[in-house]
């Protein structure tokens, strides 16, 4: 496992917000529009803390069956190669392929990536039942500059740096100073001052990612995060590996 891990964990823990949603999108307070300012000067631009909403839903992660799919999607057409790399894990030839559209700064999807993510790799991905895909989908200028960064960080090191940035949210993600906040973290990743500066002025690579959240809000009806296609079919909101299995297993 890459060493940033333990180092940053070992670091500063972090305490997520209980939460009464299982899902952020734009009319949330907590997650501003995504922006297409260069992230470099983005990153210092302040953003609303990521706090409990009043409004309450009922958590499928409490069912103990498969909830019903929000809609379906072409999986031809949701593989399409888009004008990143696919960031994947597993076997290309799984059975079922899982697509994750999240957003950095979204509560909701750390709440997934630190308690859910490695059981569902252990006992799918790892296995080879399952191939699962990572795609951008920026809330926010935040949001963008720190998947940005995972996207430069070395090869290999993407998902790692990923795990990272989600358990340190809360240090980054709502910090006075988020430019300085991101670039402690990528610090540790190995990056320099000039490397970090770098990857933030990369427009190209801003508009790439920006181009993967256009395409799934207009073409493949994502509307909040995290939202997961598994095998076409498209689910809403933060699941449990229990509710991820019972969507699973009929398909294998």
């Amino acid at each position: 496992m890459f060493r940033l891990t333990s180092r940053l964990t070992a670091a500063a823990g972090v305490s997520l917000l209980a939460l009464t949603l299982t899902a952020c999108s734009d009319s949330s307070d907590q997650t501003p529009q995504a922006s297409t300012d260069t992230p470099a000067a983005a990153v210092s631009t302040e953003t609303a803390a990521a706090g409990v909403s009043p409004q309450t839903t009922a958590s499928i992660a409490q069912a103990a069956e498969a909830p019903p799919a929000d809609g379906e999607v072409d999986i031809a057409k949701l593989m399409e190669p888009g004008p990143l790399k696919e960031m994947t894990l597993g076997d290309e030839n799984a059975p079922v392929t899982i697509v994750e559209y999240m957003s950095m700064t979204c509560p909701h999807c750390a709440d997934f990536h630190t308690e859910n993510f490695k059981p569902l790799v252990e006992k799918y991905v790892d296995t080879g039942k399952v191939r699962f895909v990572l795609r951008e989908f920026p809330f926010d200028p935040r949001a963008a500059a720190a998947i940005m960064l995972a996207r430069c960080a070395p090869e290999n090191q993407f998902f790692p740096m990923v795990d990272v940035l989600f358990k340190q949210q809360r240090n980054w993600a709502t910090a006075s100073d988020g430019r300085e906040a991101l670039l402690q973290i990528a610090r540790l990743a190995g990056f320099t001052q000039e490397s970090f500066e770098a990857c933030l002025t990369n427009q190209k690579l801003l508009d790439d990612v920006n181009a993967v959240r256009t395409k799934a809000g207009n073409e493949f009806g994502v509307q909040s995060t995290p939202t997961f296609f598994i095998n076409g079919k498209r689910y809403p909101g933060n699941m449990s590996v229990d509710i991820m299995s019972a969507i699973i297993d009929p398909l294998l």
